[in-house]
């Protein structure tokens, strides 16, 4: 492996994707290799890029918001307007979060005491001599 590209074999192996998440990427214009030929040749940048992609995925982030992000880290030196808006991005994002996970323990509990109500049901049904 090259330190300044790597084939699609190798960045399969070093970020555990297939050959189609990097097609599938690609298609999105998220990566852009070099072409040689039929080859895929990734760059430090599309490196870069794919770490930032798996992560943003992780938090679950739109591909387009990943996209967007990306996209601005060209527009200036500093990059200040990617910085904020990522801030933006991942505050809205953790909000979501938030919500969700407050729905999931509400639902937690809910099917817990369905549970309990059921188990209950069925020791009266049995009788104490079940016990």
């Amino acid at each position: 492996m090259s330190d300044q590209v790597m084939t699609i074999r190798e960045m399969c192996d070093a970020f555990a994707v297939t050959p189609r998440t990097l097609r599938f990427y690609e298609a999105k214009d998220l990566l852009s290799p070099v072409r040689q030929g039929q080859r895929r040749l990734y760059t430090r940048r599309d490196r870069a890029r794919l770490k930032l992609v798996l992560r943003g995925k992780r938090f679950g982030f739109s591909l387009d918001d990943i996209r967007q992000l990306l996209d601005m880290y060209d527009l200036d030196d500093q990059h200040q307007a990617q910085l904020h808006r990522t801030i933006e991005l991942a505050r809205e994002r953790l909000d979501q979060m938030h919500r969700q996970r407050d729905d999931l323990d509400a639902a937690i509990a809910e099917l817990s005491d369905q549970i309990s109500g059921g188990e209950q049901m069925l020791a009266r049904l049995r009788g104490p001599s079940a016990a």
